[in-house]
């Protein structure tokens, strides 16, 4: 599976620098509403720290996987952020994380919603993929490493 299949160009965010997952969890709740505008930004934070409560979604090796689940979508909305510096985000191996892979998925998509995780992981072990998406220096280049996968 194609990341490209879910991310478009405008979505994939390289050598951003945040230092926490507070920060992380606003800013990706500022790029839902600006793709969905009916959902308020605080209604994103809130999806995400539910599902955070419920173990962190930081699935090892620097990889994070934040999600939550929203009414007023028709479609999962997802980005791909790359942070300059790994962040701590308590993942399964105690390890910082830098590569973000955030999906809003529509409340009633659950079951499709867990098989996208499924092949996102899968995906993401790749650790030479890994590499060369934490080298990207520009939105543009990080698109083009998930368009020619």
């Amino acid at each position: 599976m194609k990341l490209s299949t879910f991310i478009t160009e405008d979505r994939t965010k390289a050598a951003v620098l945040f230092n926490s997952k507070k920060r992380l969890f606003e800013y990706i709740s500022e790029l839902t509403h600006q793709v969905a505008p009916n959902i308020t930004a605080q209604e994103c934070i809130d999806a995400l720290m539910q599902r955070e409560k419920l173990g962190s979604t930081g699935i090892g090796n620097g990889i994070a996987i934040p999600h939550g689940r929203l009414e007023g979508i028709d479609e999962t909305i997802a980005f791909l952020i790359v942070n300059e510096k790994p962040i701590p985000f308590d993942a399964i191996d105690d390890k910082p994380v830098d590569i973000f892979l955030a999906l809003m998925v529509p409340e009633a998509q659950c079951q499709e919603h867990l098989k996208t995780l499924a092949n996102i992981a899968q995906k993401l072990k790749d650790k030479h993929y890994c590499k060369q998406l934490r080298h990207a220096q520009t939105n543009a280049a990080l698109f083009q490493i998930i368009n020619q996968d």
